[in-house]
């Protein structure tokens, strides 16, 4: 009965509690203004230390992530934008480009060193290929969002822009293409907009 209790205990403690889902889920807004504040590049690091840990299939880890934080960088980015995203681009102190490593196949022997064919199994089909990079790097964009605001920043994500234009120029050589827009830093004036709705439990789930 005491080990069982231990055990309950330890589960019980290393669930998240209330201000840590608040943090994550249910007071997180998307933000559509930022502060001037800078966000650090030890910041953007620790942002991918954290959000590098969910899982993927097959552990391959096809995300790969683009900082931009200088002004040059952020007026090259900004002309792709879609008109609406443009200014709350420039207010945000850090941007990250996120994209799908189309040759992500490459580090599986690293990624899963128990299965290192696999490496060839993929090379073998691009169609494969493209429906893992496209799928894993998805949810890996939502565990970046979540890793923002882990960190105690705001997260503007932002699926409004010309990808073709910006993998010209900032990926030329074709191999990362991206797939979402991240605004990163401390919320500005007027940061949230109204709260959409959410569906209705009864409208999602069912049981079986």
């Amino acid at each position: 009965m005491t080990e069982l209790l231990e055990d309950t205990t330890r589960a019980s403690a290393s669930r998240l509690d209330e201000s840590g889902r608040a943090l994550l889920f249910t007071q997180a807004r998307t933000a559509n203004s930022f502060s001037e504040q800078p966000v650090g590049d030890a910041e953007l690091a620790e942002i991918w230390e954290l959000a590098k840990w969910a899982p993927t299939a097959a552990n391959t880890q096809p995300m790969r992530v683009l900082y931009i934080r200088t002004a040059d960088g952020r007026q090259r980015l900004v002309q792709h934008m879609n008109e609406a995203n443009q200014a709350k681009t420039l207010s945000a102190p850090a941007v990250a480009v996120l994209a799908v490593d189309t040759d992500f196949h490459e580090h599986i022997p690293t990624v899963l060193p128990f299965r290192p064919e696999l490496k060839d199994v993929f090379a073998a089909d691009e169609e494969m290929r493209a429906d893992t990079g496209r799928f894993s790097s998805a949810i890996q964009a939502g565990y970046f969002i979540l890793a923002v605001r882990a960190h105690g920043l705001a997260a503007g994500p932002m699926a409004g822009f010309d990808a073709a234009a910006l993998d010209a120029d900032f990926f030329p050589d074709g191999r990362w293409r991206s797939i979402l827009v991240v605004n990163i830093g401390y919320p500005g004036e007027n940061p949230w907009f109204d709260r959409l709705p959410r569906l209705d439990h009864s409208d999602v789930v069912q049981w079986a």
